[in-house]
């Protein structure tokens, strides 16, 4: 059993979110997870655009949910209202006035005419934090652009250093395999909006934040870009391969093929060792990293060769054994499934929901949330009453279309 924690971080702390699809949504489930109450904006019977990214489904037809909303929307409180009319817009300024953090994605000046821009609505609540997300910031001759995560990475760099290289078959450029661009600026967003509310203990003041998808995915590209910088060359795509380290890449064993990681000479030496061949580590053609760089294709075939020798698991036992760092290649399901995993509890379910869970612990609690992504203005009704808004007027902008059920 993990302890209880007794006090999440952000207890105390309100989130109005209104944002959708991943970047957004991604920082405030984090935010939810740390305890922050995060009320979560959508248009009346529509919502959120991945409600809708389905298959796979969850639950029965009339109230099915696609698997992509379930991912980033744990945690929160849905309202169903339409701020584009007037009344719309007026209850949301009204809970915006009541939050501390108000996060947005829509595109640059977009929620200016609503009167839920930055300037309008810190011009009321001087304390609040707001944060913009865009595809390329708040100003530049891109802002006026709209910002996908897959556009990004290709325009970003990241494609060009992903997949095959240029003479081998199928060697294109690739975009990864989930919308890590997006993932990373929910992540950097959430990382500004903590320092903001820290530094507000001390100034009294919010602060209005600009996140770009564009400016993200040139800074995750971390030591390639640098590679780019210092080199003056553009790194090449290299598959599987480091541009840096070798060996460290996938091998096939004679059943399937594992992951081998040597990032020293004390694991390269150990590495030689156990496939047979301690003179390997002497060779002046591989005795340092950086030779083994300029000699790349020879020292993997050896190693190939050797590995293709025997099973996986019996490298495996020997690779660990060595603190040499190695693994499978697993699928999903294997990952979810395997007993690490399972240890840290990182699949839950809530409310017959299968999620996975925060990998955040403090003082070993974890920091996630129990509250089932929501459904469709669940909330609605509640929020309203906290606004002061009796049943009777709550049906009339029902009626009128300023909210959903």
């Amino acid at each position: 059993m993990e302890p209880a924690a007794t006090l999440k971080p952000l207890e105390g702390i309100k989130v109005l979110d209104l944002s959708r699809v991943l970047a957004g949504p991604w920082c405030t489930q984090l935010l939810a997870d740390l305890g922050a109450e995060v009320t979560k904006i959508e248009r009346p019977g529509q919502g959120d655009d991945t409600r809708h990214w389905g298959p796979p489904w969850h639950g029965e037809r009339n109230s099915r949910v696609a698997a992509y909303f379930l991912s980033c929307n744990r945690g929160k409180k849905s309202a169903a209202i339409d701020f584009s009319t007037a009344e719309g817009a007026a209850l949301v300024r009204r809970l915006a006035g009541q939050a501390d953090v108000v996060i947005e994605n829509f595109k640059v000046g977009g929620l200016k005419k609503f009167g839920l821009d930055a300037a309008t609505l810190r011009e009321k609540n001087p304390r609040l934090v707001y944060a913009s997300i865009t595809g390329f910031g708040q100003n530049g001759p891109h802002a006026d652009r709209a910002g996908y995560d897959y556009i990004i990475q290709g325009m970003g760099g990241l494609m060009s250093i992903t997949g095959l290289p240029d003479g081998v078959p199928g060697g294109s450029p690739m975009r990864v395999g989930v919308a890590v661009v997006d993932l990373f600026t929910g992540l950097y967003t959430c990382v500004a909006v903590l320092a903001a509310l820290y530094r507000r203990e001390k100034s009294g003041e919010g602060a209005t934040i600009d996140m770009a998808l564009f400016d993200t995915q040139l800074a995750m590209l971390a030591n390639q870009a640098s590679n780019a910088l210092v080199g003056g060359k553009d790194p090449p795509r290299q598959g599987n391969t480091h541009p840096n380290l070798v060996p460290y890449q996938p091998f096939d064993a004679s059943d399937q093929p594992i992951i081998i990681a040597v990032g020293n000479e004390r694991q390269f030496a150990r590495l030689c060792e156990i496939c047979g061949h301690p003179e390997w580590a002497s060779d002046p053609r591989f005795a340092s990293n950086e030779a083994r760089v300029g000699n790349r294709d020879e020292i993997v075939r050896l190693v190939g060769e050797a590995i293709h020798r025997r099973p996986a698991r019996d490298w495996l036992d020997q690779l660990e054994a060595a603190a040499i760092p190695a693994g499978p290649i697993n699928r999903i399901s294997q990952a979810l499934a395997d007993v690490q995993a399972q240890h840290r509890a990182m699949v839950r379910t809530i409310a017959g929901m299968p999620l996975v869970g925060s990998p955040v612990r403090l003082d070993g609690a974890r920091a996630d949330s129990d509250l089932p992504p929501p459904a469709l203005g669940e909330h609605t009704a509640e929020l309203l009453a906290d606004l002061g808004i009796d049943e009777a007027e709550a049906a009339r902008l029902r009626e009128a279309g300023v909210i959903g059920d």
